[in-house]
């Protein structure tokens, strides 16, 4: 019995300490830049279609498109031999390219945060090299 008369004055008393009688207060609302580029576009959607994946689908989607257009004036996928050693087509090279964009922010998360500029420069930075010298 003294037991549950003593949680029951230290329980609340923790709780409080620990600020989570502030849950429900109202907060301050600060409308940045963030909040409207990932704020959704449709609301009951099966996906969250953001600004955010717009872009990047229009990104892909327009990449591909180029590179559909240079294989007409220039037909064979450019194959060369690169720095790995192994023969690869501009759709090799942008397959590679894009999948060390996408480690690359996935190791920027884990181990820096959510600041994403500075991945985003060094992806630039890649995909050039993968059409470069891969």
């Amino acid at each position: 019995m003294r037991f549950l008369l003593v949680l029951g004055i230290i329980l609340p008393a923790a709780v409080l300490a620990q600020g989570w009688g502030n849950v429900s207060a109202p907060k301050e609302e600060v409308f940045t830049w963030a909040d409207w580029w990932f704020e959704p576009l449709f609301s009951g959607f099966w996906m969250a279609w953001t600004r955010a994946t717009v872009s990047f689908f229009i990104f892909i989607f327009g990449f591909i498109a180029i590179l559909a257009i240079i294989e007409l004036f220039r037909p064979g996928g450019g194959e060369r031999l690169g720095i790995i050693r192994l023969t690869t087509t501009r759709g090799d090279r942008l397959f590679i390219g894009l999948l060390g964009s996408a480690y690359i922010f996935l190791a920027w998360i884990g181990l820096v945060g959510t600041l994403l500029w500075v991945p985003l420069g060094i992806t630039i930075a890649w995909l050039f090299f993968c059409f470069w010298k891969i």
